[in-house]
């Protein structure tokens, strides 16, 4: 729907089709109905479609010929050809696909990235037929691909404008909004000698995904990583499935977290995405966190559900409306920490799946977060620290080091865990060590002899409490981020 609505925006003419009409629940004249009140349409131009037994591609491949206009522009303007996505290649480099809005492009040419300014000579000028297809040159109104052997991921960007590097465009071409992440974590390579491999990767992801970012960030406890930004939770999730099959990676991800507004007693205004970048408590004045427009839509039967699990996130109740005699449309103002991790999850839970959301920010407004930090054997692990609610922070804490605890393998030495805020610990559980019978070997005798067996082995673990190395699974990473 929100797809929908921005199309509508943009005065795009929508085509509406009703696929797997051949199904036995298919409630073809209800869905037409709902159809036209949305889009204001007559029912009479809604398309029926079932792939299944060969019913409407032939009328929905008539009516895109029939009802959308023919590209617009000329040939004699400057080139202007919009960058709708691209891909890496090993031997041509960056692929980039093109949509021809004014002039004409071919093999030879000097083009300029508008953006970057930076020229390129193309290599390769061609179309999908289905597959790729070298031609001549591209014309106004054209679809197809140039190479340029471009080898640095950065220089090329969705939504940016081509034109001739001799005679260019005075103006690049309108309507490319850069998207804002909202959702920010950490992506660390389990192994740190693979962070090369993840600089590749992220690099070669960025090229067909333009509301992803990135920047270098270095953990004490995980090493050199990558602070990401995001949509938000399922695009975190898609992403790191990409690196991790595409890329053949093992990655670790910290727990995500939304940008803060911080106000200083000083008068400066800080943005900040990164638990350990939150200034000393003496230092700030105020703090704000986003809040966002929730649209729940729910079965009839689900609203208390609704209503219920959005005021335990703190939202703020705007309205109710009903779609039809079945399902009703929940508006909350929700701070969008309490929805990047489970809270569409939980709409799925408690509606039996029929539930949806969608959300758009709304603004900035005063809250009380905390800084929680997770300290195994009293060193503070940032990886698992996280911004949060004053209010929540002692039954999050709580839960994580239970998750950790249940998580993290036993040791020959003793790990506690602890959730801290500031100098203060709030939570605390213990790892028992791994029992050793080190008199074992002793049969009878005087119980001194024991007795030294014990000291010794009592002085060793409390030296390899001291020295020796924790192995946190990745497990214990997911776990805690879910918690």
């Amino acid at each position: 729907m929100a797809n929908l609505y921005l199309a509508m925006e943009h005065n795009l003419l929508i085509i509406p089709v009703i696929n797997k009409i051949d199904l036995a629940n298919a409630q073809i004249e209800k869905v037409k109905h709902e159809i036209s009140d949305i889009l204001d349409l007559d029912k009479e131009g809604i398309l029926l479609a079932s792939a299944k037994q060969g019913i409407g591609t032939e009328e929905i491949l008539e009516a895109v010929v029939a009802r959308i206009p023919p590209p617009s522009g000329e040939i004699t303007n400057p080139l202007q050809a919009l960058i709708f996505d691209s891909k890496f290649d090993t031997y041509k480099g960056v692929i980039v696909l093109v949509r021809l809005m004014n002039g004409a492009i071919r093999k030879g040419m000097k083009i300029m990235m508008m953006s970057t300014k930076s020229v390129h000579d193309i290599l390769e000028v061609g179309i999908f037929n289905p597959r790729p297809q070298p031609i001549g040159e591209l014309l106004c109104g054209e679809v197809g691909y140039i190479t340029c052997n471009i080898r640095d991921a950065k220089e090329v960007s969705v939504g940016d404008t081509v034109t001739d590097a001799d005679n260019p465009a005075l103006t690049a071409l309108a309507g490319y909004k850069k998207v804002q992440p909202m959702v920010f974590s950490g992506i660390y390579p389990a192994n740190s000698a693979d962070f090369l491999a993840l600089k590749e990767a992220v690099e070669k992801l960025k090229l067909s995904d333009a509301s992803f970012i990135f920047e270098p960030e270095k953990s004490a406890s995980l090493g050199m990583g990558f602070r990401c930004g995001f949509l938000g939770l399922l695009h975190m999730e898609i992403v790191e499935e990409r690196l991790e099959r595409e890329f053949d990676l093992n990655l670790v991800v910290t727990t995500p977290s939304v940008i803060y507004r911080i106000m200083k007693k000083s008068g400066e205004i800080v943005e900040i995405d990164n638990p350990m970048k939150l200034p000393n408590t003496g230092e700030v004045e105020e703090v704000e966190e986003p809040y966002v427009r929730a649209y729940i839509i729910t079965p009839k039967t689900s609203i208390g559900n609704i209503l219920e699990l959005s005021e335990s996130r703190r939202g703020s109740y705007v309205s109710t409306e009903y779609l039809d005699e079945d399902r009703a449309q929940i508006v909350y103002d929700i701070p969008l920490s309490e929805i990047i991790v489970d809270f569409y999850d939980r709409i799925k839970s408690v509606t039996k799946g029929y539930g949806s959301l969608d959300y758009e920010l709304l603004d900035y407004r005063p809250t009380h977060i905390v800084k929680l930090d997770i300290l195994i054997n009293g060193e503070v692990y940032d990886a698992f620290s996280s911004l949060i609610f004053k209010d929540r922070a002692y039954a999050k804490g709580k839960v994580i080091i239970e998750k950790l605890k249940e998580t993290i393998p036993r040791h020959l030495f003793q790990i506690i865990l602890q959730a801290a805020i500031g100098g203060q610990v709030i939570a605390r559980e213990t790892i028992k060590s791994v029992g050793k019978n080190v008199t074992a070997k002793c049969y009878g005798g005087d119980i001194t002899r024991k007795r030294k067996l014990w000291e010794k082995q009592k002085a060793g673990k409390k030296r390899m409490k001291q020295f020796g190395k924790i192995e946190i699974p990745q497990e214990a990473f997911f776990a805690a981020l879910k918690a």
